[in-house]
């Protein structure tokens, strides 16, 4: 009798109804926010320091030469891999496919820019950067296309 009595016990105590957490975070911009404000302007700087401009008058390298212009690209990287976390929180999250594959693709790519601005290694941060620009596109393509809020 008493392990029914304590079988029952248990039962009612797994019933009861969790109170509602209010997340200790406030969203204050929207996608197109945290796209124009937070991750294009930092994707740029990543991308403005990467690879080589050919003309006539000769090649001109991007990379970074000083310690303050490695320094924005550590900086940037940072932002793009937390604006792929920004993306990932409800409110901000599209669905639960597409959208936080893509955006985990975008803290992956951040932490390798990180890692490659880290070590000073021009070519690294070119790849880091042709591989962000995919992760971007892949976004673009699935969710920015012919829509007219475009994000």
């Amino acid at each position: 009798m008493r392990f029914f009595f304590a079988l029952l016990v248990l039962s009612l105590a797994g019933c009861n109804k969790p109170a509602d957490v209010t997340p200790p975070y406030k969203p204050v911009g929207d996608v197109k926010h945290t796209m124009n404000a937070v991750l294009e302007p930092a994707a740029d700087v990543i991308w403005d320091s990467a690879g080589a401009i050919i003309t006539f008058e000769g090649e001109q390298d991007l990379a970074p030469t000083t310690e303050e212009g490695w320094q924005a690209v550590i900086n940037s990287a940072t932002v793009v891999a937390e604006a792929g976390n920004l993306l990932m929180m409800p409110g901000r999250a599209r669905d639960n496919g597409d959208w936080m594959e893509i955006s985990r693709g975008l803290v992956e790519m951040g932490e390798k820019a990180l890692a490659a601005a880290e070590a000073k290694d021009a070519d690294a941060l070119f790849e880091a950067g042709g591989q962000l620009y995919n992760v971007c596109l892949s976004c673009h393509q699935i969710y920015w296309v012919d829509q007219p809020g475009r994000y």
